[in-house]
């Protein structure tokens, strides 16, 4: 199994809290690696929200290669932060050249354009850079988005923090999910590395979903570019997810009845029947089979938990009016937030969504027998 951890903060955090988070559940994980999503950005990010940022690994020529790529596409850059880490890597974690963060400027030519449209032309970069990275091997893009930093990489979560001096005062988020992997594959390819990321929307998972190859090929007949890659069978959490948002109009509450819909006697009862059961009917491709825990990040800033119907892996969410978090374990909520009151933690049972609203306040649970007020949310 994988272990999870997730945080949304008022005030601005460093990822070393969420790798703290994770080394005290580390018998939940082989170290095999780790991934952070880091969004709503404090430290010099902070005035610049709608500037997109790219991040991810590159080797000396890659830096050249983008420059090149970004300068044809006319994007300038606004402000950069490389880390460049001592020669010798702690044993397991590969020796890179860059890790690159790096905020642009708009091309003049695109400021015309919608966010819509912005931010599709800034998915589809991101897709040609992978491609263009993987075709020789220089470079691995994890992101290009507003107010979004990802870091991912193979070895111990905090022998990787470490080496990579993710402690500094200028790297800093008040969401920030983190996982760290146990491995299943013989072979690790960063892209298979939790938290995935699609056009403001992101997942991370423990667990295993068996439904793969029927949801991946679904999602991939829908005509969407960034319905690619699928090196984990993990990553369709995070498109179901774009899905459910951007094409079908859903709020969160419909999230579940996607991927684990009722069974037909519960789903006779529910008030919102006809829908659902259109809804289970038209969607039941995207039906998942676990045991799945899925935490996710929404573009509204909002953070979310759930379980499937097997409830194998566990999930806890708890805190305190300004600062909550989410964790796979009991053990790494008590690091990251001692002081809350812990007799109102919530472990969510396969009935439940819990979800962190952007003005974190109070934890709110969402059942699936419960009624849909905001079927359509936009």
């Amino acid at each position: 199994m994988c272990r999870l951890f997730a945080i949304t903060s008022d005030e601005p955090l460093s990822p070393m809290l969420a790798i703290e988070a994770l080394d005290v559940m580390r018998e939940g994980h082989d170290g095999s690696g780790v991934g952070l999503f880091l969004r709503d950005l404090g430290g010099p990010f902070d005035n610049m929200k709608e500037a997109p940022i790219l991040s991810g690994i590159f080797t000396d020529e890659g830096i050249k290669r983008l420059d090149d790529f970004m300068m044809g596409e006319g994007f300038l850059t606004k402000y950069r932060m490389s880390i460049r880490v001592p020669k010798n890597a702690p044993q397991g974690v590969p020796k890179r050249d860059v890790y690159l963060i790096r905020a642009y400027d708009y091309p003049e030519e695109w400021e015309h354009l919608s966010s819509d449209a912005k931010h599709a032309r800034l998915m589809i970069l991101r897709l040609e850079l992978r491609k263009k990275g993987e075709e020789k091997q220089d470079m691995i893009v994890f992101s290009f988005w507003p107010d979004v930093i990802m870091i991912k990489e193979i070895g111990d979560p905090m022998k990787v923090a470490r080496h990579l001096g993710l402690d500094r005062d200028d790297l800093k988020a008040r969401v920030i999910m983190a996982q760290g992997r146990q491995n299943t594959n013989y072979a690790i390819n960063l892209y298979a590395c939790h938290p995935f990321f699609i056009e403001g929307f992101s997942t991370m998972t423990n667990g295993e979903n068996t439904a793969f190859v029927p949801i991946k090929e679904y999602l991939m007949s829908r005509g969407f570019h960034g319905y690619i890659g699928y090196n984990s069978d993990s990553e369709v959490f995070t498109h179901i997810l774009h899905y459910m948002k951007k094409k079908l109009n859903l709020g969160i509450e419909a999230y579940k009845h996607i991927i684990t819909p009722l069974q037909d006697d519960d789903l006779a009862a529910h008030p919102d029947n006809i829908f659902l059961k259109h809804l289970k009917q038209t969607c039941r491709r995207l039906i998942i089979d676990g045991p799945n825990c899925v935490i996710g990040s929404q573009p509204d800033h909002s953070l979310f938990m759930v379980q499937d119907r097997k409830k194998l892996r566990p999930g806890v969410v708890g805190g305190r009016p300004g600062i909550y978090a989410f964790s796979s374990e009991i053990c790494g909520l008590d690091a990251a937030i001692p002081d809350r009151d812990k007799s109102r933690d919530f472990q969510p049972m396969h009935l439940d969504t819990a979800v962190v609203r952007p003005d974190r306040q109070e934890v709110h649970i969402c059942r699936q027998t419960q009624p849909l007020p905001h079927l359509r949310s936009a």
